[in-house]
């Protein structure tokens, strides 16, 4: 399993007014938590057992490769190096079979998507689902939307390590601080809020703790850019 890397330290927080929207995809642009919910299920069938709700909820919005590993360790097995990798291929197989019948937006998501990007700030894309199943999400999304999109097996280390995020605010030339992260779980807040980004978060399958940079809505319908802006300014510290 990976470590997590802490963010570079030494530069200052630029703050300011809002610049970039980071957008998790999985549970807070598209209704695909869910079906990681069912591949996980799935998986856990396939490696000799149900799937426990504490597993169930550990592997919530987590690494691919972490994931797997927990859902052996709630079956109480220990996995050999290519027996991980076989389970790693069989839920990618088994996810992109179930990406390929459609992705639900949101509720909201797409209008804010297109509401950001007419407002000319950046966008990048940064979630923890691999390469090969977020070019086929992204048939949805519409890569357009998008500078940059940073994949979970294109960084070092997952969410919940700021990796990811720290990634996302260097493509852009931003410090993270000048950036409102779009989050739906805990695992996805505590990366965003480690690298230094104000967060929204959109709960959509379990609670997500608060925090000094964290802000909450229930729902993205009805969000403006003006509302962005103001959330980001109500969580910068």
């Amino acid at each position: 399993m990976s470590e997590l890397i802490e963010p570079a330290v030494g530069a200052a927080a630029q703050g300011g007014a809002l610049q970039a929207v980071l957008w998790d995809m999985d549970g807070t642009l598209l209704e695909s938590e869910q079906l990681w919910d069912v591949g996980m299920r799935e998986l856990s069938l396939h490696l000799g057992g149900p799937m426990s709700e504490e597993t169930r909820i550990a592997t919530i919005g987590g690494p691919l490769d972490l994931s797997v590993w927990r859902t052996f360790d709630g079956l109480g097995l220990a996995p050999t190096p290519d027996e991980q990798t076989a389970a790693e291929d069989w839920l990618n197989a088994f996810m992109a079979g179930l990406f390929a019948k459609g992705l639900p937006w949101r509720p909201g998501a797409r209008a804010a998507l297109g509401a950001v990007r007419a407002a000319g700030l950046g966008q990048v894309l940064v979630t923890n689902t691999g390469r090969r199943l977020c070019d086929v999400a992204l048939e949805t999304l519409d890569g357009t939307h998008f500078d940059h999109t940073v994949c979970g097996d294109e960084v070092p280390a997952g969410k919940p390590d700021p990796a990811p995020y720290l990634r996302a605010a260097d493509l852009l030339g931003l410090d993270p601080a000048q950036c409102l992260a779009v989050e739906d779980s805990p695992t996805g807040a505590a990366a965003a809020d480690a690298a230094g980004c104000t967060v929204l978060v959109v709960p959509s399958l379990t609670t997500v703790p608060g925090s000094p940079r964290r802000v909450f809505r229930s729902s993205l319908e009805g969000v403006s850019v003006d509302d962005l802006r103001e959330l980001h300014a109500s969580g910068e510290r």
